[in-house]
C-alpha cells in the first residue's frame, strides 16, 4: 500500500479521499496529493533507496501507487557532467539531466507510468490524454504494455516524427483542428462524457506526481543535494512545481540538506506566458495564442503557471524566453558539446543556460542542473534545414580530397 492520504484543494485546502478527480468542488482549484510523511520517514531511507531498482519504483514510498507501478524501463537516466559546454560557458559545475533516454524518449514516461498504474487501481480499461506530442507516446506505449485501450489528442499540426512516435503502439490517433489549449479543454469535456482515465485531467493530480522522480533522481546523482541552480522547459508548469516538490520532501524526510536551489524557467520565445508575467511583475499568467517551433512547449494557457511565479519568488529564480533561431541553435550547440541530441524543448533549456550564463548569473563553481526532457529524433523538422550537407563524392581519393578542400574554403569565407 502506498502512504497516500488524499487529496488536497491546493487554494482553499479542503480535503477529498483518493479518487480520480482533479478539481475542488468548492472553489474549483487543483487538487493534488498529500502523504503520510511521518510514516513515510520511518520506511524510507538514503541505503533503502540505493539498493532499490534502477528504475522509478527505487522510491516508491513518495509515490501514490498501491500495487506494481507499471514500468516500461523508466527513470534513472544519466546525469552528465556537461564539461564541453561547461567550458564554453565558463561554469565549471554544469550538469545535464539526460532524460531522452527513457524508453519512449521523453520524461513524460513518468507521469504516465504512475497515470496508468493509478488508473487500473480505479479500474478503468481506457487510457487518454491531450498531448502536443511526447506523452501521446507515452500513454500510447504504457497503454500497450498494460494491455489497454488508448486515444491521444493532439494538435493537427504536430511534428510528424511525433505521429508516428504514438501511432506505433496502436492507439486512436485523434488529430484536432485547433492549438494545444484547444486540445485540453475538448478532453476535459470528453472526461466528463466517457468512463476513460485521461491521464491529464481526471487522474492529474497522480499523473503529476511521476515528476518528482527527475527531481529525486538528480538530488541522489548529485551525492545527495540539491542543486545550486536549475534550468527546467516549462509547459504547463507541472515539471516545475513537481521537481521542486521532489527535492522539499526529500529535506523534509531528512534526506537532503536544506534547498536552496535557485529555480530558472525557460520557454520559446513563441509561447512565453510564464516569463511574460514574471517579467512584469505579476502573480497571475495571462494566457498568449503559441506560435513557435518548439510544439511541446506550445500551451499558452499553462495550468501550473501562478504556482511556477510563486516558486520562482520563493526560490530567488528567473525565467527566460529565446527565439526559434536560439533554439536550432541550442539544439545544435548542445549536440556539437556534448553529444545528445536533444528535441527542441532541449534547445530551448540550453539556449536559456547559454543566455543566463552569458549574463553571468551563476557563479563560476555553482552547481547547474539542466534538465533536457526529450530526444531529437522527435523534431527532426526543426533542424534539417540548418545543417550542412553532405560531401558529394565519387568513390576516389582525389574526389574526396577535391571535395574537403572547397568545403574548407567555403568555411573560411563564411568565418
Amino acid at each position: 500500500m502506498s502512504f497516500v492520504k488524499g487529496l488536497r484543494c491546493r487554494e482553499c485546502g479542503h480535503e477529498y479521499p483518493v479518487a480520480p478527480t482533479n478539481v475542488c468542488e468548492l472553489c474549483f482549484g487543483p487538487v493534488e496529493v498529500v502523504y503520510e510523511y511521518e510514516a513515510i520517514s520511518r520506511s524510507i531511507s538514503r541505503e533503502k533507496i540505493t539498493r532499490g531498482p534502477l528504475n522509478m519504483s527505487r522510491y516508491k514510498e513518495l509515490l501514490p501507487v498501491d500495487g506494481d507501478i507499471i514500468d516500461i524501463g523508466t527513470g534513472f537516466t544519466p546525469l552528465i557532467r556537461a564539461k564541453h559546454l561547461g567550458k564554453l560557458l565558463r561554469l565549471e559545475n554544469l550538469y545535464i539531466k539526460n532524460d531522452c533516454l527513457n524508453p519512449s524518449y521523453s520524461f513524460k514516461d513518468r507521469v504516465v507510468s504512475i497515470a496508468v498504474s493509478k488508473a487500473i487501481e480505479f479500474g478503468f480499461d481506457t487510457l487518454a490524454c491531450a498531448s502536443t506530442g511526447n506523452l501521446a507516446g507515452a500513454v500510447a506505449a504504457h497503454g500497450a504494455q498494460a494491455g489497454l485501450q488508448s486515444y491521444v489528442f493532439v494538435p493537427a499540426n504536430l511534428e510528424p516524427s511525433k505521429l508516428i512516435g504514438a501511432s506505433v503502439y496502436g492507439p486512436t490517433l485523434v488529430a484536432v483542428d485547433g492549438d494545444y489549449d484547444q486540445v485540453n479543454r475538448l478532453c476535459s469535456e470528453l472526461a466528463d462524457r466517457f468512463n476513460w482515465a485521461f491521464v491529464n485531467v481526471n487522474i492529474r493530480p497522480f499523473y503529476a506526481e511521476g515528476s518528482k522522480t527527475l527531481g529525486f533522481e538528480v538530488a541522489e546523482q548529485l551525492g545527495w543535494r540539491a542543486p545550486d541552480y536549475a534550468i527546467v522547459p516549462v509547459a504547463s508548469g507541472s515539471l516545475f512545481t513537481k521537481v521542486w516538490k521532489g527535492w522539499q520532501e526529500l529535506h523534509s524526510l531528512g534526506l537532503i540538506g536544506p534547498v536552496r536551489t535557485g529555480m530558472y524557467v525557460a520557454q520559446a520565445a513563441g509561447s512565453s506566458p510564464v516569463v511574460n508575467a514574471y517579467e512584469a511583475g505579476k502573480q497571475e499568467v495571462r494566457p498568449v495564442k503559441p506560435n513557435t517551433i518548439c510544439k511541446s512547449l506550445a500551451i499558452g494557457n499553462p495550468a501550473d503557471g501562478r504556482y511556477v511565479l510563486k516558486i520562482l519568488a520563493e526560490s530567488g529564480g528567473g525565467a527566460v524566453a529565446v527565439s526559434d533561431d536560439d533554439i536550432v541553435d541550442g539544439m545544435k550547440l548542445l549536440a556539437q558539446t556534448e553529444g545528445i541530441f536533444a528535441e527542441t524543448a532541449g534547445g530551448v533549456v540550453t539556449a536559456a543556460l547559454r543566455k543566463l550564463a552569458g549574463k553571468k548569473v551563476f557563479p563560476k563553481d555553482a552547481v547547474v542542473v539542466a534538465l533536457i526532457t526529450g530526444a531529437g529524433y522527435k523534431t527532426l523538422e526543426a533542424v534539417s534545414g540548418h545543417l550542412p550537407p553532405a560531401l558529394q563524392i565519387q568513390p576516389t581519393v582525389s574526389s574526396f580530397e577535391e571535395a574537403l578542400q572547397k568545403r574548407k574554403a567555403e568555411g573560411k569565407s563564411t568565418a
